[in-house]
């Protein structure tokens, strides 16, 4: 499937309630998510044929809603339902799963009251969201220019559209200069997260991790904790300065898309591909097939 566009895949998606044919889940260009960013979505994956923590992603799902004045008109429990409904009915072991709620078309102005409240939840397969020879030894990043807002000005607790936008740009202009993702720094200029996943550093046996104060405190980066903990291995979660990063042994991204991946550079700084990332590497991959 990969290079098909994804208007033009094969399959159905589930749309306010029931399945379509994959090329009829359509939106109207007047939609208000479109033109105002009012959406929010969950990234979740499917191992063996089970969604790994569906019932977290899905409660997130519906807090982003409620934060941004959105009540999806569907239960968790109904969320769910759909979720593993469309699982079976793509057929697929492993895969990617894309809840995505919006508001529509009824109003196009900054005021979206009477706008009706849209959900729908695509899957397709989707292998390693880094190729697979680089994340073994170590992803490059870049440094972005964008950084994380003031949770005073962003909705930052939720998992919202229009918030993506400075990844897309920093992501871009890092693989234009060679790297595969960029590191975000926060407002305040202390190191928050990548594009689309959380960051753990290593040193002398314990994790070091930027406080989600102003980005998501992503279910992956939650499991990874428990992991570590698991072995006894402290997890120390605070403000990061970017230049304690030369200071740091190792250095992984943590999500649903990115897994656990290590990674070997940050700008100036270069990290190894040390034990505690390719145990904690291996411990996820048992951790969403048990």
């Amino acid at each position: 499937m990969a290079g098909i566009p994804f208007d033009q895949r094969e399959g159905e998606i589930w749309m306010n309630g029931e399945f379509v044919p994959w090329e009829n889940a359509r939106l109207h260009v007047l939609s208000h998510g479109l033109h105002y960013g009012s959406g929010v979505f969950e990234g979740e994956r499917a191992y063996g044929g089970k969604i790994f923590k569906m019932h977290e992603h899905n409660e997130r799902l519906i807090r982003s809603g409620e934060i941004l004045g959105m009540e999806i008109p569907y239960t968790i429990d109904e969320i769910n339902e759909a979720c593993v409904s469309a699982l079976e009915k793509q057929g697929f072991e492993d895969a990617y799963v894309r809840p995505i709620a919006w508001r529509g078309s009824e109003m196009m102005a900054i005021s979206a009251q009477a706008t009706t409240i849209n959900l729908a939840i695509a899957i397709w397969q989707w292998p390693s969201y880094f190729d697979p020879a680089e994340k073994l030894k170590g992803i490059r990043l870049d440094i972005a220019e964008w950084r994380r807002p003031d949770p005073a000005t962003a909705p930052s607790a939720a998992k919202a559209t229009g918030l993506y936008m400075i990844c897309t740009m920093s992501k871009h202009k890092a693989e234009a200069k060679g790297y595969t993702d960029a590191m975000m720094l926060d407002w305040r200029g202390q190191v928050a997260e990548a594009t689309g996943a959380n960051v753990f550093f290593v040193k002398d046996g314990e994790l070091h991790t930027p406080t989600p104060d102003c980005f998501l405190n992503g279910i992956t980066r939650q499991t990874v904790i428990g992991l570590a903990e698991t072995r006894q291995i402290k997890v120390n979660e605070r403000a990061i300065m970017p230049d304690e990063m030369q200071d740091f042994e190792q250095c992984f991204l943590v999500g649903t898309a990115a897994e656990v991946t290590p990674v070997s550079e940050i700008g100036p700084y270069n990290f190894e591909v040390g034990e505690i990332t390719k145990t904690l590497m291996s411990d996820y991959e048992k951790e969403v097939r048990l």
